[in-house]
């Protein structure tokens, strides 16, 4: 690696790893051990067919573990790109100085107010109106425990094709747990995964990240439309249960702008599978014509259903948001309950017919 790039490497790997001595306790322990397996594998270069050593498994978790205690109470520091540094959070400021090294950096907060880094390789770079783009990422040099595959800011759209590829491995060796006949079942039956894993990881990981393109852009168009005081919101609401709301209306309303009028238009059954098998949590909760347009989908083969839900959906979320917002502008951080109160009654109460 360009010496350079390395030492830049080694300062977002540092507030990699106190991200996760902040945040790696707040996962479910089934959740957390599968995270760290497949961080191990990211950081030993294990292949996802390759097994693991359990004893350097055992002592890398309690290394890592002694880490994070260490870190417990420390400072993010700056990142440095080229003998410049900047501040860890100005997005813009480190891509400009990454670009001619062919890399890409993202940082931010995730569900929960986690806080997250990423550096990696720089595949593509697609201006998106203003000074935001979408990068599309490929090998990933930095990273946290918690990985997500797509994120959407101010700077734009990131998307990174290896935790997703990941992503998609961690979901299909859980599925194989019991094989069940469900959404997510469909989705991987759509490819050869038991006579040609990696190669039917590729293609799905290719298909997946047409659809993570998709949402991402959605939701940088629903932020355009519900504007800074969204964020704001959400970071008043954190670690209740509005915030969940919060992100679940803006995810579907990202969702009816591009992703499912994307899945109709180009008939992807696998991806359409996926992503209803996909649909957890609060989400899942709060559409309730989700999951018929589904099934009016398989029984008729006919995206009709899907594009109908999509088309209500942009009128729906978005008035159930600028909604949420206005509550919010009244009461601030006391808004919590009287949005989840809001967000229940109305999606209790549509009609999806």
């Amino acid at each position: 690696m360009n010496p350079s790039l390395e030492r830049t490497r080694q300062s977002v790997q540092y507030n990699c790893h106190v991200a996760d001595a902040r945040h790696g306790g707040d996962f479910t322990m089934c959740t957390y051990l599968l995270k760290m397996r497949e961080y191990y594998r990211w950081e030993s270069g294990a292949g996802i067919l390759d097994s693991l050593p359990s004893e350097a498994l055992g002592e890398w978790l309690l290394a890592r573990e002694a880490l994070w205690e260490e870190l417990a109470e420390a400072d993010f520091r700056p990142v440095e790109v080229g003998g410049e540094h900047f501040d860890p959070f100005d997005v813009r400021g480190i891509n400009r100085a990454l670009e001619p090294l062919g890399a890409v950096y993202s940082a931010g907060l995730a569900g929960g107010g986690r806080t997250h880094f990423f550096l990696g390789e720089l595949l593509e770079r697609r201006p998106q109106g203003g000074d935001a783009a979408l990068h599309l990422c490929g090998r990933e040099y930095a990273r946290c425990l918690d990985a997500p595959p797509a994120m959407a800011g101010e700077a734009g759209v990131f998307l990174r094709r290896e935790a997703l590829r990941r992503y998609l491995w961690e979901k299909y060796e859980t599925w194989l747990w019991k094989r069940p006949d469900n959404a997510l079942g469909r989705a991987f039956k759509g490819y050869d995964f038991e006579n040609h894993p990696e190669t039917a990881l590729e293609a799905m990981t290719d298909a997946e990240l047409a659809a993570a393109r998709e949402h991402e852009l959605g939701e940088f168009e629903a932020g355009e439309m519900l504007g800074p005081d969204w964020n704001r919101m959400v970071l008043d609401l954190a670690l209740s249960p509005a915030e969940l709301m919060a992100r679940a209306v803006k995810d579907h309303l990202a969702d009816a702008l591009r992703t499912l009028p994307m899945l109709a238009r180009e008939g992807r059954d696998a991806s359409i599978h996926f992503y209803l098998g996909n649909l957890g949590g609060m989400r899942r909760h709060l559409h309730q014509g989700l999951v018929p347009a589904y099934e009016a989908w398989r029984s008729s083969g006919s995206p009709a259903a899907l594009a109908r839900v999509a088309e209500r959906g942009r009128s729906f979320w978005l008035a159930l948001a600028r909604d949420m917002l206005a509550l919010h502008r009244q009461a601030g951080v006391e808004a919590a309950d009287a949005i989840r109160a809001l967000v229940e009654e109305r999606c209790r109460n549509a009609d999806w017919s």
